[in-house]
């Protein structure tokens, strides 16, 4: 049971019921939400390179994780409103903070990329109904923002109408930047699917990254300064991740899992060692378009 909000004014003083408020009070608005949520994350990536213990909890879909494991948050203040959504081929850790997703995850195997392939986008992009209105996005906040609607567990993965209306959710979306999403995310997640062929299942983990204090909104939603993706092979026990900034012409880094979870202070594979995380899986080079030249 959630705690009565406190007024705004506390907030400062008590930090720690900051997702309670931002949950249940409609009268908080965008530019406080920024600034907690910018206090939430500061020296998250400092708290995961202290080693402090994960907050680990039993995944209702197991399934969708390597070993049945799924990712720990490292930072305590990242696990605040958050709530496990589990859906037929992916599932979800949201966070009523940002209204999008802390990850999405993916059991991602061989015949569900072959069954995928021949279905017909159907672009019903709808509001999470499991989530409460006050830490959901709405059709509204993506509306005229500039943004697309950008899915972490991708369409494209879907292998049935089901589950490919349940990608649409908004609790799988984040404001990405159009161009990134079309000319970068767009590659990478095409390249997931050849890999999967290949491997015959991988484990796919994807998600934002909220770095540094320039933080902005669409409406109620946060918009992520980065986007990661961390794939693991059973096969070869080896993993890695692709980095990049949510922009235009951003650069595409591959780095290793354990890297990025100094980064974002999540403990992605908990189920593997240091050093298995540190082996560096072996993810396609992804062709980036040359940027433009505006006066061309």
């Amino acid at each position: 049971m959630h705690a009565p909000c406190l007024p705004c004014s506390c907030i400062d003083e008590q930090i720690w019921r900051i997702g309670e408020c931002v949950g249940y009070n409609a009268l908080l608005s965008h530019n406080v939400l920024l600034s907690m949520f910018q206090k939430l994350i500061t020296g998250a990536a400092l708290v995961a390179s202290l080693f402090v213990p994960a907050l680990a909890f039993a995944s209702s879909c197991p399934d969708h994780y390597a070993e049945g494991r799924a990712p720990e948050i490292r930072n305590p203040k990242l696990a605040v409103s958050t709530r496990e959504l589990c859906y037929g081929v992916f599932g979800i850790m949201h966070s009523g903070v940002t209204r999008t997703p802390l990850w999405s995850a993916e059991n991602l195997r061989a015949e569900n990329v072959e069954s995928a392939q021949g279905l017909k986008r159907d672009n019903s992009f709808h509001p999470e109904p499991r989530l409460p209105r006050g830490q959901r996005a709405e059709l509204d906040d993506y509306a005229r923002s500039g943004y697309d609607r950008g899915h972490m567990a991708p369409n494209g993965d879907m292998p049935d109408r089901r589950t490919q209306r349940e990608s649409f959710t908004l609790a799988n979306m984040v404001p990405q930047d159009g161009d990134h999403n079309r000319h970068i995310w767009a590659p990478i997640e095409g390249a997931v699917r050849k890999m999967a062929k290949k491997e015959g299942q991988l484990y796919v983990i994807t998600g934002p990254a909220y770095l540094g204090s320039n933080l902005r909104n669409i409406g109620n939603v946060l918009v992520p300064t980065h986007l990661y993706k961390v794939v693991y092979s059973p096969r070869q026990k080896a993993a890695a991740a692709w980095f990049t900034e949510n922009r235009a012409n951003a650069q595409i880094q591959v780095i290793p899992v354990a890297e990025l979870e100094r980064i974002v202070g999540i403990e992605f594979l908990p189920s593997l060692s240091r050093q298995q995380k540190e082996r560096m899986l072996a993810l396609p080079k992804i062709r980036q378009p040359k940027p433009k030249n505006r006066f061309s």
